[in-house]
């Protein structure tokens, strides 16, 4: 009986504690906007040159890995395209499925995931770090905000990047795919091109775009409530750094199911 008390006992302190971090996002999320909204009037404005920075190490130093990611994606999605059409004799409409599969869910999923891993982790370990060496409560006697001055820049920076990051996913993983299927079915890539731009919407594009902004936001806020919530030293840092990716990984997936669910019905 004991046993069964205490495994309900940590469903419910599970469930409390992940519904009061989701409260606590909602909050640094408000307070986010707020302060990019009216922090100027306070004489106490987000920084451009933070988000610059975090624009500069979120996005522009992960085009590499994501070029490399997005380049795989394309070639492998031509690949499987041609060999499950190749079955019904249909390899000439494999732009289709590429086109629509990459803008609409690869693009967005692979690069939020890639820089959940990659910028995440970074997020969460340098929050985790600044609260245990007690520099965010030094930050907060000297009259800084820590929201304004840490949060609001990172959040800024992830949700613009990403998209950008998404959109040159779009466009490597399409020109891959493009110059494997044109060289197996002996066409030109002008001919591809043409084919996947009169197959492509621009709602289509955007929903990939919307996605990534999403995922962008989820990344910030999940590294940012474990770093916050650290405790135990250097080991503690390893754990929340761990975790953030975990459910920054998690969440990114998740959302992305519900999304495309409810775009198709």
């Amino acid at each position: 009986m004991a046993a069964v008390l205490r495994v309900f006992d940590t469903i419910g302190r599970s469930t409390v504690k992940g519904f009061d971090e989701v409260g606590f996002a909602a909050s640094l999320l408000i307070e986010s906007i707020a302060w990019l909204i009216v922090g100027r009037f306070f004489k106490q404005p987000v920084r451009t040159i933070h988000i610059l920075a975090g624009m500069m190490e979120f996005g522009i130093t992960a085009l590499p890995i994501a070029t490399l990611l997005a380049a795989t994606i394309g070639l492998m999605l031509a690949i499987q395209s041609i060999y499950s059409l190749g079955l019904f004799g249909a390899e000439s409409f494999s732009y289709i499925g590429i086109a629509l599969s990459v803008t609409r869910e690869f693009s967005p999923l692979m690069m939020g995931i890639m820089i959940a891993g990659r910028s995440g982790s970074a997020i969460s370990a340098r929050l985790a770090t600044m609260t245990i060496n007690q520099e965010v409560d030094a930050l907060q006697v000297i009259g800084i905000n820590p929201v304004r001055y840490l949060v609001a820049p990172m959040l800024v920076a992830l949700i613009v990047m990403l998209p950008c990051l998404a959109m040159w996913a779009n466009l490597v993983s399409i020109g891959v795919a493009g110059i494997y299927v044109s060289a197996y079915l002996d066409k030109s890539v002008g001919s591809y091109v043409n084919d996947t731009l009169n197959v492509l919407t621009t709602n289509d594009v955007w929903h990939g775009i919307n996605k990534a902004a999403f995922f962008g936001m989820l990344i910030c806020l999940i590294g940012v409530i474990n770093g916050a919530g650290v405790t135990g030293g250097a080991e503690g840092v390893g754990r929340v750094t761990t975790r953030s990716v975990v459910l920054a990984i998690i969440s990114i997936v998740v959302a992305d199911t519900i999304i495309g669910y409810l775009n198709t019905h």
